[in-house]
């Protein structure tokens, strides 16, 4: 039995003891026959980050087979108005049998499927983001004979009621058990739902981040991913927040992904680990060392940081959490162990024995930047770009690079005048999208379209000076946080 498939929560994985990316078409119509689905959801996320649905009542095995091969027609300027133009708005979602689970929430038994879009001729549509990551990922993989796999940390605030009971120390909620710690259950039952629709959660903790305010409880989490080929690593993502909105909203708890929610209080980010894999080798380190590729790419990275936040931070509230000693970089700069950068490399257990089966194969490097206002397919799209750009680079200069980047053990990489600073505003990512572009363009990757969709986007947030007004100016403040609470 293959041991991905063992104990694993996606009914269809365990129905059909095969992996997910193994499931065919006529594996979901076996399925939903033999369990008496009633409803099939085609989900999909748009261009606010979030998960839309159509819904489809299964009446006869015919209509659930048309469905599931030709897929239907939606309204591509009201998904993607950056991208898609109402003249020619018209685009075709098409399941992806490897995303299929059945709702948790749903009363009537529901098969739900992530969706890929075509244009009006068949072909995977040239915008869209879920596409734009795929051809990275082939990029990445044609460039260096390695594949690229990440995972995330998902930061968020669950927020309820004060009940003055058992009260967590002020932002000291690190990993903090009950019953000081409020949502801890709420939690792991997110985990288990996430689980149930193919996601692969490695643990959940509480954060850094408590206050109460106004009555409320204000209480900080995190669940954190295994690696795995990056295009499922953004499904992962993208499920994640539907599964913990929605059970959030079935516990009556508020829940939030902002960056953050007022100042200083810890911010809630969207790290990206990553590493490269090469015939089931981990390549990030050589001789339980950080290898020469992976030096590599974390030059490319440096080069590019300031424009993957026109990826990753696409709202002006996400500069108000890139400031100095909040546990957030300032600075493009990376180092081992050190919070207070840019690119962290965190201990990987490299000190095994070499004959170990577990040898190097768990080091990563974490992107410690992006939020979760970011659209998390462009997001990995541009750092699977960025790190296959340093791969690509000379190879002197691209480990030149890194070493002028590097941060020692024990320094701070924060709002440090030796390193370039991050943009500090919408306005400022898109100035360095548009010196950036051609890299991101290259290969095909993004299309020059969703490329100036962006830009023109962040641009009228038209914040270069928000910063300064909002401290001036409480009240814009909260306004800001209202308007980017649910945002991603």
């Amino acid at each position: 039995m293959d041991k991905t498939v063992e104990m694993n929560a996606n009914e269809l994985v365990a129905h059909f003891r095969k992996p997910a990316s193994e499931l065919t078409k006529a594996d979901i119509i076996t399925f939903v026959s033999e369990k008496g689905i009633r409803m099939v959801d085609f989900m999909y996320p748009a261009e606010d980050g979030r998960v839309k649905t159509l819904n489809f009542m299964i009446n006869n095995l015919s209509y659930l087979e048309t469905i599931l091969t030709d897929g239907e027609r939606v309204d591509g300027s009201s998904l993607f108005p950056s991208f898609v133009e109402a003249e020619s708005s018209d685009l075709y979602v098409v399941p992806r049998f490897s995303t299929a689970f059945v709702s948790p929430f749903s009363e009537i038994p529901t098969l739900c499927l992530l969706c890929s879009f075509l244009d009006k001729d068949g072909r995977p549509f040239a915008s869209s983001p879920e596409q734009t990551l795929h051809r990275a990922a082939e990029a990445f993989t044609e460039s260096t004979g390695m594949t690229y796999e990440a995972m995330g940390e998902l930061e968020y605030y669950v927020i309820a009621e004060d009940d003055e009971m058992f009260p967590a120390v002020d932002q000291r909620g690190y990993h903090e058990s009950g019953p000081f710690a409020k949502f801890n259950e709420f939690r792991k039952k997110c985990m288990a739902y996430i689980a149930q629709t193919g996601g692969q959660p490695k643990y959940g903790h509480s954060e850094v981040g408590n206050f109460t305010a106004d009555g409320k409880v204000f209480e900080q989490n995190e669940i954190e991913f295994l690696p795995c080929p990056v295009e499922s690593a953004a499904d992962q993502l993208v499920l994640a927040k539907w599964v913990i909105r929605n059970l959030a909203y079935e516990y009556g708890l508020d829940v939030t992904f902002a960056p953050k929610i007022t100042v200083g209080k810890a911010g809630s980010g969207m790290h990206i680990h990553m590493r490269m894999m090469k015939a089931g080798r981990n390549c990030m380190t050589a001789g339980g060392k950080l290898s020469a590729e992976a030096r590599r790419a974390i030059a490319g990275m440096m080069e590019l940081a300031p424009s993957i936040t026109a990826f990753g931070n696409k709202t002006p509230v996400s500069y108000f959490r890139l400031v100095p000693h909040q546990e957030a970089p300032t600075s493009v700069c990376w180092g081992d162990c050190n919070r207070s950068v840019l690119v962290r490399v965190p201990l990987g257990w490299t000190f095994v024995s070499a004959d170990s089966p577990t040898a190097g194969q768990k080091q990563t490097v974490e992107m410690r930047s992006p939020d979760a206002s970011a659209d998390v397919y462009q997001l990995m799209a541009g750092l699977c770009v960025a790190c296959r750009h340093g791969l690509e680079m000379d190879e002197q200069k691209a480990l030149g690079i890194a070493a002028d980047k590097y941060v020692g053990l024990g320094e701070s990489g924060s709002d440090n005048d030796k390193f370039e600073q991050l943009p500090d505003s919408c306005v400022a990512s898109a100035e360095w999208l548009c010196r950036h572009r051609a890299i991101y363009e290259a290969h095909g990757v993004f299309s020059p379209r969703m490329i100036d969709g962006i830009i023109n986007k962040l641009r009228r947030f038209d914040d270069s000076d928000l910063r300064e007004r909002a401290e001036k100016d409480a009240d814009l403040m909260q306004r800001l946080v209202r308007e980017s609470f649910y945002c991603g």
